[in-house]
């Protein structure tokens, strides 16, 4: 492998999250390898001390977010395919030179809860933990009451994000759907069950890897990642979109170039998709809706004929218009719902979101 980081610019990084439309920035901590991204004082097995690198790229991260004001979540992966007392080996056990024995309660509260104490105490506020590898051994004790305590003791505000595909446990504060809308399960692992108490968030990877893949040129258009985050919000959802930078730190143009495609068709249609939840008419092929306030956003995706048959809303729809140019959408609405007329679709357009606004 070719890996040092030595172009990586956080201020480069951040910038472009920002110009993307991007809340929140989640970025991996340690992943599956058990090499911690970080200056860990828990292992040597780490950025710092392993690397010609030998700095501390969160450490960087982590300023940057504070400075220009987004927040900043640590993916985690519970799963080490690195650390011997990880042990009994899990489903994806590979024979890699650890012995069989180890101490999984120590491999638990010493190391990892040690090296989640380092990422909460020495990086400033950051928004929560994002975890991934439970998978691995669902029906282990991972002593998820007291490293979800610890956690919330050492930053009361810190979300935890726990991505097992598995009915939310106590402690946890956002229920995430890998590869999936919440309750779609077309990845084949995820659960099916939809928490109505927890914010929810959909989690995808911009080409096919969720790492640096040379090999990978399959990329989303940007029309596609519009198309995605928008279905993510008709269905109550967040979207966190992944990339995997180059080994020297730098980001791939083709994502740069996207990301930057995503970002101004936020700056105007942003309106439909901040701060809304997802509406009351269900998402079908056609597309989806969103709500907020006194607003029904209507995000037609894929309809050709010039009616488009709505279900009821128990409001009066007051008006209708485009988002885009504000110009009247004709409408009609009964008993049995709201009927809307519409021009033919223009190229390129991804979205003809249609604004109602209901009556008070």
């Amino acid at each position: 492998m070719f890996f040092d980081p030595e172009k990586f610019d956080a201020r480069i990084w951040v910038s472009l999250a920002k110009s993307a439309g991007m809340k929140y920035i989640t970025i991996t901590s340690r992943h599956h390898d058990g090499f911690a991204m970080f200056d860990s004082k828990v292992s040597d097995w780490n950025i710092v001390a392993r690397t010609p690198y030998k700095k501390d790229p969160l450490k960087m991260l982590a300023e940057e977010c504070h400075r220009q004001g987004i927040k900043l979540f640590f993916y985690y992966s519970q799963l080490d395919w690195h650390n011997p007392d990880y042990y009994p080996r899990g489903a994806t056990n590979w024979p890699n030179g650890r012995p069989d024995h180890g101490d999984w309660n120590a491999y638990l509260d010493t190391y990892m809860d040690g090296q989640l104490s380092e990422l909460l105490t020495n990086y400033g506020p950051i928004g929560g933990i994002w975890f991934d590898g439970m998978w691995d051994k669902p029906d282990a004790d991972w002593h998820l009451e007291k490293t979800y305590a610890l956690i919330h003791r050492l930053q009361p505000a810190a979300l935890i994000i726990p991505n097992h595909h598995q009915t939310p446990r106590p402690g946890e504060d956002v229920q995430t759907f890998e590869r999936d809308l919440p309750g779609q399960n077309t990845a084949g692992f995820n659960t099916k069950y939809v928490s109505s108490q927890l914010p929810l968030e959909s989690s995808d990877t911009l080409n096919e890897s969720w790492g640096f893949n040379i090999g990978d040129s399959h990329y989303k258009s940007a029309a596609e990642l519009e198309r995605r985050l928008i279905r993510a919000a008709g269905n109550n959802s967040n979207l966190l979109m992944n990339i995997g930078p180059y080994p020297n730190g730098e980001i791939d143009p083709q994502f740069v170039t996207r990301l930057q495609a995503l970002g101004e068709w936020l700056s105007k249609y942003g309106d439909s998709v901040y701060g809304t939840r997802g509406g009351p008419i269900p998402a079908g092929d056609w597309g989806v809706t969103t709500e907020k306030a006194d607003k029904i956003y209507v995000h037609v995706l894929a309809w050709n004929a010039p009616l488009l048959a709505l279900s009821p809303i128990s409001n009066k729809v007051a008006s209708a218009h485009f988002l885009i140019d504000n110009s009247a959408v004709e409408f009609t609405q009964k008993a049995d719902g709201v009927i809307l007329k519409l021009p033919p679709p223009q190229k390129p357009e991804t979205d003809r979101a249609i604004v109602l606004t209901l009556g008070r």
